[in-house]
């Protein structure tokens, strides 16, 4: 499942560094922290691996 938008993507690269054990989950607010705590990392690993180009900024722009 593809990323909508750059900030998805973006979450989505913060949740899944958290869940590898890159950063501290107590960095993570807003979406990355839902991110981590109700997806998998394979789900993570979709979204984050989304090319940004061509996306909007955000998924209602």
């Amino acid at each position: 499942m593809p990323a909508k938008s750059k900030a998805q993507q973006k979450a989505a690269g913060a949740a899944l560094a958290a869940k590898r054990g890159d950063m501290p989950k107590s960095k993570l607010k807003g979406a990355s922290k839902g991110m981590a705590e109700s997806m998998t990392k394979t789900e993570l690993e979709d979204l984050a691996e989304t090319k940004r180009k061509g996306l909007p900024e955000k998924k209602g722009d």
